[in-house]
């Protein structure tokens, strides 16, 4: 990961919902270099967490909209400098991505990667050699209170300067999947399949809202190490 030029980790908490996928991402995040942190207490995040020194905030896909909304303000009056990340699906490693991809920067000094939807590949291009991993994930299933998904390497070698292409195996589904293309230090995240509407109509609409089972508490702490 890229460091910011004050030498300390990037400052990440994950608002969501399964206990599971958030203690696994948590644990990936902490692997990684990051000061990482989770909950499903959605009312208890300004009193449980400094928001003000967050560089990045991901929401959960299960997080009711109206707590994203007042988070979202509540968070910014204190820290307009924060990131919202909007998790693409409860699947760890892909919440890493998306925050490695939010952490990481834009410049690719002069490359491109670009995911072309119709054909499922990738095409990346460089100005220098690089080294780049491909990795992607997709649901399995979709019950609540955990989801649950599988994942695989499409690509981990160096290139030479020049345009790849890096086709998406057919092991990868059509639905709630997604590649993550990691080159040197800077990572992109692509939807490769849409979540089914089914599993976004069970996001509850607001906090008052019942239809998900319940789950088991999860707060950690950065000292939970």
């Amino acid at each position: 990961m890229n460091m910011p030029a004050n030498d300390r980790p990037d400052r990440v908490l994950i608002v969501g919902r399964s206990p599971g996928v958030l203690v696994a991402a948590v644990d990936l995040l902490r692997a990684g270099g990051y000061s990482a942190d989770a909950t499903n207490q959605f009312d208890h995040v300004l009193d449980d967490y400094d928001v003000t020194g967050l560089d990045v905030l991901v929401f959960g896909g299960m997080v009711p909209a109206e707590t994203k909304r007042r988070l979202r303000e509540d968070v910014l009056e204190r820290n307009p400098g924060v990131t919202f990340v909007q998790g693409l699906a409860g699947i760890a490693g892909l919440i890493a991505a998306q925050v490695r991809a939010a952490t990481s920067g834009d410049a690719l000094d002069g490359g491109e990667v670009v995911y072309d939807a119709e054909q499922r590949l990738l095409r990346v291009t460089l100005t220098d050699p690089a080294p780049v991993t491909v990795e992607a994930w997709w649901g399995t299933s979709f019950v609540p209170p955990e989801p649950k998904s599988a994942s695989m390497y499409v690509f981990d070698d160096r290139l030479d300067p020049g345009t790849h292409v890096i086709p998406i195996p057919d092991q990868v589904p059509a639905e709630a999947s997604f590649a993550g293309v990691t080159v040197g230090s800077v990572t992109r995240v692509f939807t490769v399949g849409p979540m089914p509407a089914a599993v976004t109509r069970m996001a509850p609409a607001s906090a008052a809202d019942d239809r998900l089972p319940e789950v088991g508490r999860v707060a950690t702490s950065s000292d939970d190490r």
